[in-house]
């Protein structure tokens, strides 16, 4: 392990809010209205050239273990109060007493290609992770964070964190200079924890050098809520495919998925809260058939009742039919003044996150849906699928030019960025993924807008498209094995 002024470096993960902020959000929203569905979720390395060793399994299931230490402290809670007021108190409460239980949660298999016993032994890695969708959601940012940690503590060990202030600040000049407002995104392929100290040091340097500039640029936030802490930032986020996909594999129901995924986010935390939405989970043009309706006339459940406990699976029924079921809509009752035009999801929520098939396109494709639904209202685009400097340039460029305000969440060009000391050549991250698998007992899907992105059961994914009509998309940049540059010189 290495050092920092003589101190060791810190491993692992140790604090609960080392995740992202909408594995949060989301899990409000389960606690809700999911209580007791059982998921399963699965690992995918989409660079399955880059082996691992066992040595680094090992080390790895080490760390897994160690999860089950962790808990929220009285600080993080004061944190979440203060700067997530969407969070409910009953979630907050909820959030206090929770703990991951890893020894029947999550499970890790070493495939060694030729299997001697020996730490150096190299071959593939499975990790699968169940139980109930509102304790196990925590895990998927954790475990991708150590398993990218464990791949450059044992297979690639040929970098070192010299120069990683440096080259964010740089990276956030750039950005800053040209007026990009921009988060940091990089928890889930991280090198490992300090590097990502040492990225947001950096960018917090080029924030301080901006305003001496006085450039229109913006670094406005992380991701991660415990740097968000540690640094006095912004967390920022709202949804991920996961909540979509829960939605579609529990109803079964994948021609209004969407739509009731929109009811329950917004009866949980409101009209033009957390108000970037999640496009393409099916496909973009499914999603925008629901993001063109009316929201229902229908409000919710008294704030903060019943969600009180630290496990669902010790809920007694009366609190967990409190919590809502998946019935719509959640609650049948009149609103007081209601109004006479209702307005459409694509009203109230801010603009949309672009994050698979190509971004000119989807572009284009929101400036038509915009104009023909006649909101006049200036939008904005978030983009986060595999941004460098450039592509953040470029995208800027193309959606002012169509009266968007575009943002980026900038990840793992952030914290991932490293070339080799023996050779110069760079030292590619690995592009791995943990998605939801199943929930209730069903498959979950992913479409996207790139196949390259498809995820879940084959047959639940054809069967999927074709319920929904959907139009098979490539996007010659989507090659996901390569997204980040080929390892010709794999260390493992």
């Amino acid at each position: 392990m290495g050092t920092s002024d003589g101190q060791p470096l810190p491993e692992g993960i140790f604090s609960l809010l080392d995740t992202d902020l909408y594995k949060l959000t989301m899990q409000c929203c389960v606690l809700k209205y999911f209580p007791d569905v059982a998921v399963t979720y699965n690992f995918k390395n989409r660079t399955p050239l880059m082996k691992f060793t066992r040595a680094a399994v090992n080390w790895l299931q080490q760390q897994v273990d160690r999860l089950g230490n962790i808990k929220l402290s009285k600080d993080e809670l004061a944190f979440l109060q203060k700067k997530c007021p969407y969070l409910n108190p009953a979630y907050l409460h909820f959030l206090s007493t929770f703990r991951l239980y890893p020894a029947r949660q999550v499970r890790l298999l070493f495939h060694p290609e030729n299997d001697t016993g020996s730490d150096s032994d190299i071959g593939s890695l499975d990790v699968h992770t169940e139980g109930l969708w509102v304790e196990t959601i925590l895990y998927e940012i954790p475990l991708l964070a150590l398993i990218s940690e464990a791949y450059f503590r044992f297979c690639d060990t040929d970098w070192t964190h010299e120069g990683q202030i440096d080259r964010a600040r740089d990276k956030g000049l750039k950005l800053l200079e040209a007026g990009c407002i921009f988060s940091e995104f990089g928890s889930r392929r991280r090198r490992d924890y300090h590097t990502h100290d040492l990225v947001i040091q950096g960018l917090l340097q080029a924030r301080t050098q901006a305003e001496k500039q006085g450039w229109t640029g913006k670094l406005s936030g992380t991701s991660n809520v415990h740097f968000a802490m540690k640094y006095d930032l912004e967390p920022v986020g709202t949804v991920a495919h996961e909540w979509f996909m829960g939605v579609g594999a529990i109803t079964n129901d994948y021609e209004h998925a969407n739509e009731v995924g929109l009811q329950y986010w917004i009866a949980t935390f409101g009209e033009g809260v957390l108000g970037i939405a999640l496009t393409d989970t099916f496909g973009t043009p499914d999603f925008l058939k629901a993001f063109a309706k009316p929201i229902p006339e229908y409000t919710i459940a008294v704030a903060g009742a019943a969600a009180t406990t630290s496990s669902a699976a010790e809920t007694d029924a009366g609190t967990t039919d409190l919590l809502g079921n998946t019935a719509p809509p959640p609650v049948h009752a009149p609103i007081s003044g209601a109004r006479k035009t209702q307005p459409r999801y694509a009203d109230v929520f801010t603009g949309v996150r672009q994050d698979s098939g190509d971004p000119e396109n989807f572009i284009g494709m929101m400036r038509r849906f915009y104009d023909e639904q006649g909101i006049k209202e200036r939008k904005m685009i978030v983009f986060s699928d595999s941004l460098n400097v450039e592509l953040c340039l470029r995208y800027k460029a193309a959606s002012e030019a169509q009266g968007f305000l575009p943002t980026f969440g900038v990840g793992t060009f952030l914290t991932n960025d490293f070339t080799r000391r023996a050779t110069g050549q760079k030292s590619v991250p690995l592009n791995i993924v943990i998605k939801i698998a199943s929930a209730a007992g069903r498959p979950a899907v992913k479409i996207s807008d790139n196949i390259g992105k498809n995820t879940g059961d084959e047959q639940t994914v054809a069967d999927v498209k074709r319920r929904l009509g959907y139009t098979e998309k490539t996007w010659a940049a989507g090659d996901e094995a390569t997204r980040w540059g080929a390892d010709k010189d794999s260390a493992a």
